[in-house]
């Protein structure tokens, strides 16, 4: 009999696993993939949603699509979680599991700051960013704040190339000297781990002036007056305002029991275990040490594959994750910075910086191809 896994959410972490299931134990397992949405499409493509670049039927990869021995796609949405007994409820149907993998990932609390919904935009939703793309167009000049809402996100060079691409959309447009661009995050500089990449990314956002200000939080923002308030400091007018929202757990999963009391699952990270007997968990709803990254929820969900895989198959143990990535930076005018990152498998984790380059920029279009045609199948 085919051992039971039920995957939860299927981004970077549950395609991966579901792929690398399928491929070494496919005939062992069936695989019960289920996301409430139809389609998957990459973080960085928002970027291309919101600067008009492509329409958002362009980046999407759709489920459907998806054929791979033992594993079956469900669109649905998860209700409950009882991790003691691995069953999974949702609007549907019910699951029991032998084996609960969840990557669900992590929500955004638009209310946790307040006035952000009334007088502000938010760009980490695929529809944050229509709303964006939406607006842009119409602005002409002012000031545009670009600001981190809580002390982590998913994606850190994000805000870093929300301000860098406003920039070169804005000089496409020939109003860039009549915009003010503010970049605010509690962050103590772009990258903690490497004051030296740190560096090199505060000098790109000097050279496009954009006006950096880390250590900074956002206490509020005045929908009427269009100011936004500070914990400390003088506030800031602002005639558009961009925003990456406090990210929370799901709901479900904190409801389930799962979580601790920072919010997020814990997780052995040699295994992705949890405190639950054949519970997992990888991605950006966990607490692992590693930035919440599509690619680092890819390496996790690699290990805890070859996790299951070795219990599966009786083989040896795998390595354990070491957080190691590639992550690219968009830095305007066609071109691509690359950081190489590795979190847990020296003493103490490193970032090395590639400039901007094309080249980068080849690379990462490469990179999402590969994984379209791994997880979809596709060949474009």
């Amino acid at each position: 009999m085919a051992t039971e896994v039920v995957v939860l959410g299927a981004g970077f972490g549950g395609l991966e696993l579901s792929t690398r299931l399928s491929e070494a134990v496919g005939d062992r397992v069936h695989v019960t993939l289920i996301d409430k949405s139809d389609s998957f499409a990459f973080g960085f493509s928002k970027f291309d949603v919101m600067f008009g670049h492509r329409r958002l039927d362009e980046v999407r990869a759709y489920y459907r699509d998806i054929v791979k021995r033992g594993v079956e796609f469900k669109q649905e949405t998860v209700t409950s979680i009882d991790p003691h007994t691995r069953r999974v409820v949702t609007d549907a149907a019910a699951y029991d599991a032998d084996i609960l993998a969840i990557a669900l990932g992590a929500d955004y609390d638009t209310a946790a700051t307040p006035g952000l919904d009334e007088g502000g935009l938010e760009f980490y939703s695929f529809a944050g960013a229509a709303k964006v793309r939406d607006v842009l167009p119409t602005f002409k000049s002012g000031v545009a704040v670009i600001a981190v809402l809580g002390p982590f996100f998913k994606c850190p060079p994000a805000p870093n190339e929300a301000a860098l691409m406003l920039h070169d959309y804005l000089v496409g447009r020939g109003v860039r000297d009549a915009v003010d661009i503010h970049l605010i995050t509690p962050m103590p500089m772009p990258i903690p781990i490497s004051e030296e990449t740190s560096t090199s990314i505060v000098s790109l956002l000097s050279d496009a002036n954009v006006h950096y200000r880390p250590k900074t939080w956002v206490s509020h923002l005045d929908p009427a007056a269009k100011v936004v308030h500070l914990r400390e400091g003088d506030p800031i007018d602002y005639d558009l305002f961009l925003g990456i929202p406090v990210h929370v757990a799901p709901q479900v999963v904190v409801e389930s029991g799962l979580t601790e009391d920072d919010g997020w699952i814990a997780v052995d990270t040699a295994t992705f275990a949890t405190k639950f007997p054949d519970v997992y968990a990888v991605g950006d709803v966990t607490n692992a040490p590693v930035p919440r990254a599509g690619v680092m929820a890819e390496g996790e969900a690699t290990t805890l594959a070859d996790t299951l895989i070795s219990q599966l198959t009786g083989g040896p143990a795998p390595a354990a994750f070491e957080g190691a990535a590639v992550c690219y930076i968009e830095t305007g005018g066609g071109e691509v910075a690359r950081v190489d990152v590795n979190f847990l498998a020296g003493s103490a984790p490193t970032a090395i910086f590639q400039p901007p380059s094309t080249a980068a920029a080849q690379e990462k279009r490469e990179f999402a191809t590969t994984r379209r045609a791994r997880w979809f199948g596709y060949t474009d």
